[in-house]
Parts: structure tokens; sequence; C-alpha cells
């Protein structure tokens, strides 16, 4: 069993980012498993250095080791494009992608279809181009290059939510693999990745469970065997909104700026995960033998910025 945490560098960690942390390395621990520290440093308009540097001294301040890579060029997406291009190009051998050349506005026009969430769904419109209209957009802009779908319903089960199932037509339609800038697209990347370094386990954030149908299309055809997914209820501020790291308040640097402890954090995820009926403070080591996915609340978690007040 391998399990692994997969962070972008892209700011300091907030609340959110330990919870999913603490998670997936607990699940990893008790199951005597290999964990896994990758960086995904895929944007660079966004992930810096000395965010990753950080970031290792975060997890290691929050008794968070791992097994299996860290800060080495091996383990950052960055340095992996070459991988990511062999398997862009066993897709595109197979005739499911093209270039697509709308820009941002014509994706998220109001005509276009959305979904309920607001997700745009692609049209599929430079799916039909011609040769000749396709070489003429080219002159004119670089594209972009999209995984075209089928109606066929994908279904997995999700070890927090339970089973799932999506057609990928309706829910999202045809989804980028490379931007126009030649950036590999996440949902590649991070199927490349999993694949190749053997992680068996999943643990994220709900917010990533929509990815989980694409990705597991790219494993059908890649012919890699995907892991096991288990989803993680999202910390929220009051107001319903998902922590960011925009916001300070949360982020780990100001928490031990105001003398929160590591082991304080720990407890305190602990307890509202729903592992712990108290939020004692504690080492990830003491939840090993407690931990179990089907513990989990469903319920996003709401945290504000009195949380470890008496």
């Amino acid at each position: 069993m391998k399990g692994r945490f997969a962070p972008s560098p892209s700011g300091r960690m907030h609340l959110g980012n330990v919870f999913c942390a603490l998670m997936a390395w607990l699940s990893c621990r008790a199951q005597n498993g290999t964990t896994l520290l990758r960086v995904e440093d895929l944007d660079p308009a966004r992930c810096r250095p000395e965010y990753t540097e950080q970031l290792i001294r975060d997890l290691t301040w929050l008794g968070l080791d791992w097994d299996e890579g860290g800060d080495l060029p091996a383990y950052r997406q960055s340095e992996r494009a070459a991988w990511y291009a062999e398997c862009f190009a066993r897709l595109e051998a197979m005739g499911r992608t093209y270039s697509c050349f709308c820009s941002r506005s014509e994706l998220h026009d109001a005509s276009a279809p959305h979904a309920s969430d607001g997700t745009v769904i692609y049209s599929g419109n430079c799916r039909a181009l011609s040769d000749a209209e396709r070489a003429a957009k080219a002159a004119a802009r670089a594209p972009a290059q999209r995984l075209w779908v089928n109606g066929d319903p994908i279904t997995f089960t999700d070890h927090v939510y339970g089973q799932m199932k999506s057609n990928l037509a309706e829910d999202c339609g045809d989804f980028i693999l490379r931007r126009s800038d030649g950036v590999y697209a996440y949902q590649l990347a991070v199927v490349a990745d999993d694949a190749a370094m053997g992680v068996t386990e999943v643990v994220r954030g709900h917010d990533l469970l929509f990815s989980t149908p694409r990705q597991l299309l790219l494993y059908r055809l890649l012919g890699f065997m995907p892991p096991q997914f288990a989803h993680l209820p999202l910390l929220v501020a009051p107001d319903g909104k998902r922590l960011s790291k925009r916001e300070r308040a949360f982020d780990v640097g100001a928490l031990q700026a105001s003398g929160i402890t590591a082991e304080q954090i720990i407890g305190m995820l602990a307890w509202m995960a729903g592992l712990t009926e108290t939020a004692e403070p504690c080492t990830a080591k003491e939840l090993v033998p407690i931990f179990d996915l089907r513990k989990i609340t469903k319920q996003d978690i709401v945290v504000s910025e009195n949380l470890f007040l008496a």
C-alpha cells in the first residue's frame, strides 16, 4: 500500500491543507503503508521554491513524515514534463485529443452550457473544426489540447462518500490535457505521476471529487491501475467559503505566531474529523491506532478565528 500527500507550493499551508495531509498520513500509517510526498508545482506563475521549502518545514513541525519523495527533482512536477509528454502522445496516437482555440471569455460566456454548480461544460466546439479552419486558427494563437469524452458512465466507490457515478459528456465535456502555454494540466499530470510512483490510495479534499471520473478515464485509456479514493470534507469559514491561502489567519505561520502548538492543531483536527471525542492536544502518531476512514464526517467543517481559544 502506498499513499501520498501532493501539495501545491503556492503559499503557506492553511488548516485545510493540514487536515488533508494529516488524514492521508494517518490512513497510510494505519495500514503500515509507504507514504510519499510529491510537490505539484505545475503552475510556474504561482509556485515558488521558497514555498516548497516552507511546506517541508511545516510538515516536519507537524510530525508528518514521509518515506519517499520530498523536494527532489524526480518528485517535483515541474521536472516531469517529459513523462507527461509521453502519456499525452499515447492519447494522441489513439485519436482522442484535439486542438482547442476557445478563449477564456468564450468558455465562460453566459450562453455556454454550465453545470448546476456553475462549472462550464465544454461544448466540443473545436472538435468539429476542419483541417483548414484549424490551421487558420493556429496561425493566430497557440491552442490548448483537449481529450474527447463519450457518454459511457464512470462509477467508483469513494471510501468516505460511497458509490459515485458520472457521465463526463454531461458533467464536464471534453477536458484540457495541455494548456495553450504548453503546461500540462493537473488531470493528466496527477494520473501519470500516481501511476508511475505506484500510489494505491489517494486521500484528498472533497473539492477534487468531481475530478476523479476524469482521472479514472485517463487511467483506463493509458492502461494504468487506478488507486482507491477517499475524499474528505472541506474546512470552511463561517460564511461557507472554503479556506484559502489568501486568508492568513488560518495558515500555519499565523497559528505558530499566536503560540498554537503542533499538538493542538493535530488534536483539534482529529476531533473535527470525528476521530476523537475531545480536542485534546496529541501527536499524529498517537492517532494511528484509532484511525478509520469510516469515522470521518461527511459534512463540511466550519472553522473560526477563535477556534483555539479556551
